[in-house]
């Protein structure tokens, strides 16, 4: 059984991501496990793990697009942005309608700037910001810019609202909450956190918890396992001739013509190509020179061990 691949996991509210790849590991035997996008633990949804080679690709899957789906509870501040959290202020929200929340929908779309919130893991001197609040400080956050791509209101029953959301790395969906109720000049705070999709991972298709368990029972887990090429079908494609793989196998760089020279034209300096072998096994991930038809190997992955001879 390949240990290389990909699970898509539907981690459970009130686990931690680093939960999830610990049980992964413990029945896997399989020793570099990683996640690709930290869930809070009040959060639940589509959980990437990423088994043996697949753990160098984890930066790749970070850069998709994530979608989620957020209940918002307004009137009630709490320190954490979410339901976690020890209330700090309350107000009546009965004036908010709809048509208010549908109006200041579009100011948070596109690139905005979000502060991150205090309860977090980004670091200031080397310490957690979660370890300053935890201790009663507040220390100055610089906005950092972020991007959404989509944001809908599906569902208005007040106090609470729901909205989808897909955005790019970086977005804390408790800040959107934080600085919404601000904006409705009521407060509100993060209720629920459900993860709909990472990139090519969807809700849907998710493995839950004791389905997983019981598949390492089965011993049948692998069959869950996504290859390597499912994080890279968004980059262009090669079959390297076993002269090229042999170079690539080298890190050394590799001339490659277009079967349509003409494309290359689309080709910006740093580009990715995903390599293939002649017998369709993923060998190499490529970056673009700038030059006509020369790609460096970025990454590459070694082909599973031939059985020795029989003499």
């Amino acid at each position: 059984m390949t240990e290389n691949g990909i699970l898509n996991v539907c981690k459970p509210r009130g686990w931690t991501s680093l939960d999830v790849v610990r049980l992964v590991r413990r029945y896997s035997h399989v020793r570099r496990v990683g996640h690709a996008g930290t869930l809070d633990p009040a959060a639940e949804g589509v959980l990437p793990v990423c088994l043996g080679q697949a753990t160098r690709l984890v930066e790749y899957l970070l850069d998709y697009p994530k979608s989620y789906r957020a209940r918002i509870r307004l009137g009630i501040v709490t320190d954490t942005y979410d339901a976690e959290g020890t209330v700090v202020s309350t107000a009546d929200p009965s004036s908010v309608t709809r048509k208010m929340v549908e109006q200041l929908l579009p100011a948070f779309t596109g690139e905005v700037t979000q502060v991150p919130p205090m309860f977090s893991a980004l670091k200031r001197d080397g310490v957690p910001l979660y370890r300053y609040a935890r201790a009663g400080k507040t220390v100055e956050r610089e906005p950092r810019p972020v991007r959404i791509y989509r944001l809908e209101l599906i569902d208005f029953e007040p106090p609470t609202l729901t909205v989808e959301m897909e955005c790019g790395r970086g977005v804390y969906l408790r800040t959107f909450a934080h600085d919404l109720g601000e904006h409705l000049e009521c407060g509100a705070h993060l209720e629920h956190l459900v993860r709909l999709s990472v990139g090519p991972f969807s809700l849907d298709s998710a493995v839950g918890i004791e389905e997983l368990r019981n598949a390492f029972d089965e011993g049948s887990w692998g069959d869950l396992l996504h290859p390597l090429d499912s994080v890279l079908l968004n980059r262009h494609a090669a079959i390297l001739g076993e002269q090229n793989q042999q170079l690539a196998a080298w890190g050394r760089t590799v001339e490659l013509t277009p079967v349509h020279p003409e494309r290359i034209r689309v080709l910006t300096e740093g580009a990715l190509c995903r390599a293939y072998s002649l017998d369709g096994l993923l060998v190499a991930l490529l970056r673009y020179q700038g030059d006509s038809f020369l790609w460096r190997p970025e990454k590459v992955f070694p082909s599973p061990e031939k059985p020795e001879k029989m003499l």
